[in-house]
């Protein structure tokens, strides 16, 4: 199935794909990269959407499903070079492991996707039900999912796996992931005379408390809805002398199923309401944050950040059709979930579309100093990847 050659190729492979710098809306020469590479191998259909994603096709002869490997090419930057001790984007194998930003997150999942689709194909032909697309996504640090509602609509996939690190374990559900921006207002006066103005940051520290003694939802499997402060900033700032008048902060909040834009900001909003009722010079409200950002393409890429979580029952016949795919290929993985966001958010979470993860690395590994991917994790991933083909082309 995977000859040394095979795994030898694999590895070149990913530190090739690390040493191209592609931090958000940077991924031109990878994806550039990857267009000659499907090119060379014959890969007769290739498409770069508007936002820049990649995606490959192969084609089998007869009926079966499609199944779509999801992966992105997008890294988080390096703020600390200095600290690192390798080059980032060095792509250095040393002691049975490649070093640099990407490799856990995710450009070693997507060498070992292409190696297993490749081995596959030239141990096949095109002698297999279905239809196989690996994608090469962009501005997935970003936005979640965002970039793959073009890729979704494109490919119309029956079965997604998603690439992301499980620790060589299935996943079969994650939390989402929500920014909540909350904002008090006040009235400005110097700060010698306060009792001109009302102090929004006064507002803010009480609407912060409210918020506090809500309880968040929790689920059996996924945890706890998390609802964590993670910025605040008063405005004008610096004051110099000013009563601000206008004081915003930001809630990361972790999605459970079947939670809605409305459920969630609900409670956040019936608090303002009250708050509002006892107190005349009380303003605020709480909202999604919003972000714009530019495609390497030149194409504007936007969303509201909420990004649904999801969950399958273990018992799906997809589930159990990977796992023993991944079993036949010498692997013992067991059912997991995501703790962090995927794009899944978007293929299973809005789409509705039968969703699985697996990949390599663990998940704290994703964006630290000093990343780096176990060779034996990659082989093992490539080997999973391999053998997940086969049953899940022809699940029912």
């Amino acid at each position: 199935m995977l000859s040394e050659q095979r795994l030898k190729y694999l590895t070149d492979l990913c530190a090739e794909l690390v040493r191209i710098k592609s931090c958000s809306g940077e991924e031109k020469q990878v994806i550039g990269y990857l267009e000659n590479l499907f090119k060379k191998s014959g890969c007769p259909d290739i498409l770069i959407d508007e936002y820049g994603s990649l995606t490959a096709r192969f084609a089998g002869k007869r009926a079966g499903n499609t199944i779509l490997f999801d992966s992105h090419v997008d890294t988080v930057p390096v703020t600390d070079q200095d600290a690192w001790a390798s080059e980032p984007f060095g792509g250095k194998i040393t002691d049975n492991r490649i070093y640099g930003r990407g490799t856990a997150d995710m450009k070693g999942a997507l060498a070992a996707v292409i190696v297993a689709v490749q081995s596959y194909l030239e141990d096949h032909g095109n002698d297999f039900p279905g239809q196989i697309v690996i994608s090469a996504g962009v501005h997935e640090e970003s936005f979640e999912g965002i970039a793959s509602r073009r890729i979704s609509r494109r490919v119309n996939p029956d079965i997604v796996v998603i690439c992301e690190a499980t620790n060589l374990n299935l996943a079969r559900g994650q939390r989402g992931r929500a920014e909540i921006v909350m904002e008090t207002f006040g009235k400005p006066a110097h700060s010698s005379n306060p009792q001109a103005g009302i102090n929004a940051v006064y507002n803010m520290m009480n609407l912060l408390n409210a918020v506090r003694s809500l309880r968040v939802s929790e689920h059996p499997v996924l945890g706890r809805g998390i609802l964590e402060l993670t910025d605040i900033k008063s405005s004008p700032y610096p004051g110099l002398s000013v009563v601000p008048a206008c004081c915003r902060c930001t809630f990361d909040r972790r999605l459970l199923v079947n939670e809605t834009e409305g459920t969630v900001l609900q409670p956040i909003r019936t608090l303002i309401d009250e708050l509002q009722a006892g107190n005349p010079d009380f303003k605020a409200r709480a909202v999604y944050a919003e972000g714009t950002e530019t495609c390497y393409t030149g194409e504007m890429i936007s969303a509201r950040r909420f990004f649904p979580g999801w969950l399958y029952d273990e018992t799906e016949s997809f589930i159990r059709s990977a796992l023993t795919g991944l079993q036949s290929a010498g692997l013992d993985p067991d059912i997991t979930t995501y703790s962090f966001c995927t794009n899944g958010s978007h293929y299973a979470g809005e789409a509705g579309i039968k969703t699985i993860g697996f990949g390599p690395s663990a998940e704290h590994q994703a964006h630290i100093n000093d990343e780096y991917i176990e060779i034996y994790q990659l082989q093992q991933a490539c080997r999973g990847y391999y053998g997940m083909l086969a049953p899940l082309l022809s699940d029912a």
